[in-house]
């Protein structure tokens, strides 16, 4: 797996109007930006990403995912 392939997967998943995804093969870091994440605690934001990727978490193709940061659009533009 690649973070192209992750990164891929978690925009067409969430939405998601920003994506940044690296890392080795086996773990990612990732930050996202989605209009999803609207009204969303963090856990919740975190909760959200992970039942997206749950087919290719639970298969072991996608091994361990760190996430950075996930922000809706507006906090991203605020930055």
């Amino acid at each position: 797996m690649t973070p192209e392939f992750v990164q891929q997967l978690i925009t067409d998943r969430l939405a998601a109007t920003h994506v940044h995804v690296n890392g080795d093969g086996h773990h990612f870091y990732a930050r996202i930006v989605s209009p999803r994440f609207e009204g969303l605690g963090l856990l919740a934001r975190h909760r959200l990403v992970k039942d997206a990727l749950k087919d290719v978490i639970d298969s072991g193709e996608l091994h361990a995912l760190s996430l950075e940061k996930t922000a809706t659009p507006a906090e991203w533009a605020a930055q």
